[in-house]
């Protein structure tokens, strides 16, 4: 019988713990949750996008969604307006105090990620990347 300790379940969880938890230290002194950093992310890329291409682009629920947009507009992080050219469809803007800390949050990730992975060699860092593409 396989014991927990090698239980791929448990290490994922236990890394994605590891993780978060290096990354919720980080985003404390903007406030910001890691799905609020990841939705200013895929912002930063391409402004102006819509609820529903950013919840496909990473993997997020529409309820959940919803919630965290209309948190991330009453902290100012981002606006939401409707598109002129289709009313159903709601278009999300940085704001420009998202647009002012966006080089601060970018390094925040790098950080987090460095912090993560600094016992790793350079080659255990690519295959783990890989791997973790692979399975998702």
């Amino acid at each position: 019988m396989e014991s927990y300790e090698d239980c791929i379940i448990f290490l994922l969880a236990k890394a994605y713990q590891r993780a978060h938890a290096i990354h919720k230290e980080q985003l404390r002194p903007y406030g910001l949750t890691a799905v609020q950093h990841l939705i200013l992310g895929a912002l930063s890329m391409e402004d102006g996008q819509s609820a529903g291409e950013i919840g496909q682009k990473l993997v997020l629920d529409s309820a959940t969604l919803s919630g965290t947009l209309d948190r991330m507009a009453d902290s100012g992080w981002i606006s939401k307006e409707t598109d002129p050219s289709d009313r159903r469809v709601v278009r999300i803007s940085l704001t420009p105090k998202a647009k002012e800390l966006a080089n601060q949050l970018h390094a925040v990730r790098v950080g987090s990620n460095q912090e993560f992975l600094k016992h790793l060699s350079m080659e255990e860092k690519v295959l783990l990347k890989r791997l973790l593409k692979d399975l998702r």
